[in-house]
């Protein structure tokens, strides 16, 4: 088996630098209208991510956003205008760090350093209200580190099991998740307020519409 291929280095300098993160952010919009050009293949671009999270809040009148994989803070930036309170957990400590450089002014803002299987029980036993979940499916990849298998499992019960507020989850890469429809089937079957549909590659579990 061949090595992987190095990282360009000019390219690797400046992704430590907090300039990358306002380039990359540039760069959804081409990026969308070259998705848009080829008829709005499978893969959605970041954009797309960006507006059903907006989407949810609006509809379900949510404040507060909690956020796994902060990558570079993207949809931080995003969003940020429309949440009263941002949490967003980073595996990747030099990610984490980079992140809490950018949103330092942005009090509303908290990036938490560590595994989210952790991090997400702790938060909603703190958060005393209904949040929005935006839970990356495949965050653990950009930290160089396959995560646990039963990381997602684990966060969405401790967020599901909270059956005081009506928590909507959005989770993205839904065709990375194995065994997608018997997850749909447990979810509705455990939690009767639920609802789950699959759209452009999101999951989305909202309390269920009479």
């Amino acid at each position: 088996m061949s090595p992987p291929p190095r990282a360009h280095p000019i390219r690797s300098l400046l992704r430590q630098t907090p300039i990358y993160a306002g380039i990359k952010q540039l760069g959804h919009y081409p990026d969308y209208w070259w998705w848009k050009l080829r008829g709005e293949p499978r893969r959605i671009p970041h954009i797309v991510k960006q507006r059903t999270v907006l989407e949810y809040a609006q509809r379900f009148g949510l404040s507060t956003l909690v956020e796994t994989g902060t990558y570079y803070g993207e949809m931080i930036a995003a969003v940020a205008p429309r949440f009263r309170r941002i949490y967003s957990i980073e595996l990747d400590a030099d990610l984490a760090t980079l992140a809490q450089e950018r949103f330092r002014r942005l009090p509303r803002v908290t990036i938490l350093q560590g595994d989210s299987q952790a991090a997400v029980p702790q938060l909603v036993s703190e958060l005393n209200e209904a949040c929005l979940w935006w839970l990356d499916a495949g965050y653990c990849g950009w930290a160089g580190a396959t995560g646990n298998s039963n990381r997602l499992g684990s966060e969405m019960t401790a967020i599901l099991a909270d059956r005081e507020h009506n928590h909507v989850i959005l989770m993205d890469d839904a065709d990375g998740v194995g065994g997608l429809d018997e997850l749909i089937a447990t979810i509705e079957s455990a939690y009767a307020n639920r609802q789950v549909e699959v759209a452009q590659n999101i999951i989305r579990i909202t309390p269920r519409q009479e």
